[in-house]
This record gives C-alpha cells, sequence and structure tokens, in this order.
C-alpha cells in the first residue's frame, strides 16, 4: 500500500469524537424522549416517533462515523442532520422562558444555537478527510 494510501485501520480523534457526541446525543433521544418532544411541531403528528426516529438518525451517523469507509458518508449525513435539527434548537431556546425558574436551562439553550455552525464545520472537515488520523 503506497504511504499517501488511506489505511482502513486509521484512528481519527476528531472522528471519533463526533461519533461520540453523536452517540450521546442519540441515546438521550430513547433515554429522556419527552425533553425533545416540544420540539415537533403539532402539524407533523406524533413527536414521539419523530424523536426516536432523530435518535436513530444521530445514532447512525455515530456509527458511520466510527469506521473509515463509511465515514465520508456519515459526515456528510452528521452535517445535514445539525442542518435540520437546527430550527428545534430554534425553537427550544423561544420556548425558555428568560426569567423561569431555570435560568440555566434557558441560557444553555440559546448559547448553544451559535454552535451549531462549528458543528456543521466539525462533519463537513471528518467528511472531507481534513482531520489529521493517526496511524
Amino acid at each position: 500500500m503506497p504511504d499517501d494510501a488511506p489505511s482502513p485501520h486509521l484512528f481519527s480523534p476528531s472522528a471519533t469524537g463526533l461519533a461520540v457526541l453523536l452517540g450521546a446525543a442519540g441515546g438521550t433521544h430513547f433515554a429522556r424522549p419527552r425533553v425533545y418532544e416540544p420540539l415537533i411541531p403539532r402539524s407533523l403528528g406524533n413527536p414521539r416517533a419523530w424523536v426516536l426516529a432523530s435518535g436513530v438518525a444521530e445514532l447512525a451517523c455515530a456509527v458511520a462515523l466510527a469506521f473509515p469507509p463509511t465515514r465520508r458518508a456519515g459526515g456528510l449525513a452528521s452535517a445535514a442532520l445539525f442542518v435540520a435539527v437546527f430550527p428545534g434548537n430554534v425553537q427550544m431556546a423561544l420556548d425558555a422562558r428568560p426569567f423561569a425558574a431555570n435560568r440555566r436551562r434557558s441560557a444553555i439553550t440559546w448559547a448553544r444555537l451559535p454552535l451549531q455552525a462549528p458543528l456543521i464545520a466539525w462533519a463537513l472537515a471528518v467528511a472531507n478527510g481534513s482531520v489529521r488520523p493517526i496511524r
């Protein structure tokens, strides 16, 4: 195998980190689905089904990111998923009352909105192989 050819056994800390993040997020969709249900517009029907489906999508992206042969597809799918869930994150922030009893939760929902852009960039960097693997 030439020196510049990718090895199927490359460990990428960046891809692994993103996989862990998505895996944890996907897991919370099953452990605490009620947290996410208010984000689903009623016009879409049963919110629980959408929450569980998005959890499955996050877990699928995590698995795809974990393996070099599917890492590019996993990165692209992750970026698309981050774009797709952004409106729900905005809705969560709007629904958080700034002067409610849980000010910390309100602050967190607003603070995470600008983090969506770096998450998308991170996923695209993994998809494009812009991150340095460890051989």
